[in-house]
């Protein structure tokens, strides 16, 4: 496999790579370090319950068709009386407590989003988890090019990491192309910074963003601070 081109900097040197590892230091400014457990399993919470589309449904015994009429009569035949073929203890009868359409919405005020924002990408940071990608000068025309950008090394590829690679729609040219690559990787997430989630941020092993998503992403936590 062939690796991906390395970009020069303005000496016209090899640049370290087009990964650069973002430390706690590097994003102190704006997102937070704190250990606020209690606010990221609420955002997680919403963001699992909110992909449930409550569409599962049963049929009361009045929702089935047929048992209009008494089985049998009520006295004088020796079995237990019944007044329909769709009560729920019979076969094919209605069900009881079954469930219904319903909305399984859980709300979080929008600073508390933000603030939880903040906090998965924080906690990102300090694991040594979150990395800038610069794509200059980078070929990046087929999916290789990019397995070998997130999986430099024979030692990465063996830990089976799974990466999310955050881009912003508006801003980063290459954002079709990572969507268009990322969906052929199993262990690669590609999301717009508009539809970043608390729980796709914890759910994977490292957070690769591009440098307009960053901006992006920063500029929202810090306006929900």
């Amino acid at each position: 496999m062939t690796p991906p081109e390395q970009p020069k900097n303005a000496a016209g040197s090899a640049s370290p790579g087009p990964l650069r590892p973002l430390g706690p230091q590097a994003v102190a400014g704006v997102f937070s370090q704190g250990g606020n457990v209690a606010l990221l399993h609420r955002a997680v919470v919403r963001d699992l319950a909110n992909r449930r589309a409550g569409t599962a449904d049963t049929k009361r015994r009045d929702d089935v068709r047929g048992g209009g009429r008494k089985p049998w009569r009520q006295k004088g035949t020796g079995r237990a009386r019944q007044g329909s073929i769709r009560s729920p203890q019979w076969r094919k009868g209605g069900v009881v407590f079954g469930p219904h359409p319903r909305s399984f919405a859980v709300g979080l005020p929008r600073k508390a989003r933000r603030k939880a924002l903040a906090l998965a990408v924080g906690a990102k940071a300090a694991a040594g988890a979150l990395s800038l990608l610069s794509l200059d000068g980078v070929e990046l025309s087929k999916t290789r090019h990019l397995v070998a950008i997130l999986w430099p090394d024979a030692k990465a590829k063996a830990t089976r990491e799974r990466v999310l690679v955050v881009v912003h729609a508006d801003g980063d040219a290459d954002a079709p192309g990572l969507a268009m690559h990322g969906r052929n990787l199993a262990r690669a997430s590609v999301v717009d910074v508009g539809g970043l989630s608390v729980h796709a941020l914890l759910a994977h092993d490292r957070v690769v963003m591009t440098k307009s998503a960053y901006d992006k992403l920063a500029e929202v936590c810090g306006a929900g601070s």
